[in-house]
């Protein structure tokens, strides 16, 4: 879509159109969510569907895994496509304004209810901030989050300072 320099969100992998989307561009799509706390309780801001950014991009039939990947704090988190395709959201916005960092920003996805997943790979920390690229695979892909509880535990220490 935009070839701008305000690139906020790529989609690459195993797609028929590799995407790189700006904030007009995400406002334009379909699958818009004028206020994401009707969805998720306490959470602020404007997203659109994950449903509708596959769409976009058109995801290959044997794409399984959705990789997040947020180049600022070096995170990345793996999932199975199917557990959150209907699900899932992304923020963009916060009224007006560009999603702020201080709430994720500028992109953060979004899971309104991580348990309905039926699946191990969808925690709390699949709900990533800074987000700026959605790669699809057909194997899972890099994923550094937490795997035991302490370490899950520093993580929301760290990301709460």
């Amino acid at each position: 879509m935009s070839t701008e320099s305000s690139i906020l969100l790529s989609i690459d992998g195993a797609v028929e159109r590799p995407l790189r989307l700006s904030l007009a561009d995400l406002s334009a799509l379909a699958g818009q969510v004028p206020d994401v706390s009707q969805l998720v309780p306490g959470r602020q801001g404007v997203g659109v569907t994950l449903a509708a950014l596959l769409s976009a991009a058109g995801v290959q039939p044997t794409s399984k895994w959705l990789t997040l990947h947020a180049a600022a704090d070096d995170f990345h988190a793996s999932i199975p496509l199917e557990s959150v395709r209907e699900q899932g959201l992304v923020l963009y916005r916060l009224g007006d304004q560009p999603l702020p960092a201080s709430a994720g920003g500028p992109v953060r996805f979004l899971i309104p209810d991580v348990a309905a997943c039926h699946t191990h790979e969808v925690d709390e920390c699949a709900n990533v901030k800074f987000v700026d690229r959605l790669e699809l695979s057909v194997e899972r892909g890099f994923d550094n989050r937490p795997e035991d509880e302490r370490a899950h535990a520093a993580l929301h220490r760290q990301a709460q300072k």
